[in-house]
């Protein structure tokens, strides 16, 4: 589109969403025969969940920013999917036929895995899925209780030629990642062991990822890839509708067996590292063959209850970059680049510029209600860091509530303030802090809601996360945040650490929004660089979805 358009209806300009209903996780999203390929988990009849008989959206792409609606990949027709079509992945098999592995929930309300290969692989848009008669491929065993059996990650294949595709399940009550074995897709053997076995406290995990990661540098891997001399894996685990968690470790696809890098965080994936410290949840990734990288979606829901009388509900953070940091332990993310193709007029400093202790600087000049900030804070001392009390290292985000924005401190707080009216009785706080703890530092970083809206029945917590910096010896932090509207992700220390929220502050509806640099410590800080880009409106899947007939050149 050109220029910028204020989205209708509290719509975001550049993050994906149908036209109109409900969303919610990835599925098997790919790039193949030069087009991106995007399916969702989706109600095609209302903006909620509903009675769960759910649908495949699927969505093309050229750019991973500009998408198109397509008719739905699936839908609940079947006996063995007829109470809905839940989440998979997305295959390319020999010969170049895609695949899709889903769980459905069939007529006697059982979770099962099921197939569905694209009826005409020479198609570039993918348009029509074929669901063989020989379905569901692999049944409920009978060992899983309480029904929880589902979300198949995308199938590898491992040196013995056979594919291999891991599903979340309950087994005996603990949460488990049971893996198949496959010499042509449709018959499918269980592994003697999980790969994976929860504690007790958590009894169900879904929408597992496995995927290779290169130990030394930014290039994406085939899932395929096999661990070995600089390779290694990532299993990524969602805690139930709460958090994802992932372990960087060795995946053997001879013994079956992964191998945690940090085996003293245990089995229970919530005391692994996170995705993400804010609102995000059933990620997916792929291996995007077009740029050599790896390629993150993950859904971000509605926290107004507002949806319905919207008319949509649902959205997904914008595809990130994802991987291994210098450390072998945690993954890097960053918006991909396409999102520049969107940038147009920008605003920055042209010198470093000191802002203050209480004070407030305006970025002006562009609209800040959808827009991607870079800035690079400059601490000149230490010294006024406050103790940090040890009850609080386990609890970052009790202590960004504890210790928010508007709370004077000693080196800081110090950030942004985004999505905020004239008079900041609105405003979402980004935002450092930085902390004494025995003889060296730690840097909180938050996402601070409070003050997100004035409207009732929002929610408005806070988010928080240590970074594992030494702001002592580079005395430097950084900070890139992406504004679209009712969504903010941020991304501290290059992405090692990312939050995203959902914000909905009432003043957008009679005036624009402000973006400001801030600084509540003792002590001045130094703002060394700050580039802001106002950012179009992406074509984002036409009208009602199913009515658009993409235009292939122009993918």
């Amino acid at each position: 589109m050109n220029g910028i358009e204020h989205p209708s209806n509290g719509r975001t300009a550049y993050h994906f969403q149908p036209a109109k209903n409900w969303q919610n996780d990835p599925n098997g999203p790919m790039y193949h025969n030069g087009i991106y390929h995007f399916f969702y988990q989706y109600n095609p009849r209302e903006a909620t969940w509903g009675d769960g008989k759910l649908s495949w959206g699927h969505s093309v792409s050229g750019d991973l920013v500009n998408w198109a609606a397509l008719e739905n990949a699936l839908d609940a027709t079947a006996h063995f999917d007829i109470n809905g079509c839940y989440s998979g992945s997305a295959t390319v098999l020999e010969g170049g036929r895609p695949a899709i592995l889903y769980t459905g929930m069939n007529a006697d309300m059982e979770q099962v895995q099921n197939v569905a290969f694209a009826k005409n692989p020479s198609d570039p848009l993918l348009r029509e899925w074929e669901k063989p008669s020989c379905n569901p491929v692999i049944p409920i065993p009978a060992d899983v209780t309480g029904n929880n059996f589902r979300d198949p990650t995308e199938a590898w294949r491992g040196r013995d030629g056979l594919w291999r595709v891991g599903v979340g399940a309950e087994v005996g009550g603990l949460g488990s990642i049971l893996v198949f074995r496959s010499a042509d897709f449709l018959r499918w053997e269980r592994n003697a062991a999980p790969l994976h076995v929860s504690s007790q406290e958590i009894p169900e995990l879904e929408c597992p990822d496995l995927f290779p990661v290169a130990e030394q540098g930014t290039v994406g891997l085939d899932v395929s890839t096999p661990s070995g001399p600089g390779v290694t894996h990532v299993l990524k685990l969602s805690d139930l509708a709460r958090e994802d968690h992932y372990m960087v470790g060795r995946y053997d696809d001879a013994a079956e067996t992964f191998l945690p890098g940090e085996p003293e965080r245990g089995v229970d994936c919530r005391n692994w590292r996170r995705f993400d410290h804010g609102h995000l949840y059933a990620s997916k990734s792929f291996y995007d063959a077009r740029k050599k990288r790896r390629v993150l979606w993950a859904w971000v829901d509605e926290t107004d209850g507002g949806g319905v009388a919207r008319g949509w509900a649902g959205l997904q953070a914008f595809p990130r970059a994802m991987w291994l940091d210098s450390d072998g332990k945690r993954l890097v993310q960053w918006p991909v680049e396409e999102i520049e193709t969107l940038r147009r007029k920008r605003v920055g400093l042209e010198r470093a510029t000191e802002v203050e202790a209480g004070g407030t600087k305006e970025i002006a000049g562009i609209l800040s209600s959808q827009a991607d900030v870079e800035v690079v804070f400059e601490i000149p001392n230490l010294e006024e860091a406050e103790t940090l009390d040890p009850k609080w290292l386990l609890d970052p985000p009790g202590l960004c509530a504890e210790k928010g924005a508007s709370v004077h401190g000693g080196v800081g707080p110090f950030g942004l303030l985004v999505m905020a009216s004239g008079d900041l009785e609105e405003h979402t706080a980004v935002f450092f802090r930085v902390f004494r703890h025995l003889d060296t530092y730690k840097v909180l970083m938050c996402t601070d809601l409070t003050k997100s809206s004035t409207k009732e029945g929002v929610h408005k917590t806070s988010y928080g996360a240590f970074l594992d910096v030494d702001v002592e010896k580079d005395k430097f932090l950084s900070l890139r945040t992406l504004i679209d509207h009712t969504v903010v992700e941020s991304f501290g220390d290059g992405g090692r650490t990312c939050m995203t929220a959902r914000v909905y502050p009432e003043h957008v509806a009679t005036s624009s929004s402000q973006l400001y640099v801030f600084n509540k410590g003792t002590c001045a800080v130094k703002v060394s660089k700050l580039e802001a880009w106002e950012l179009a409106t992406a074509a984002m899947n036409g009208g009602a979805s199913g009515s658009v007939e993409p235009d292939v050149g122009a993918l």
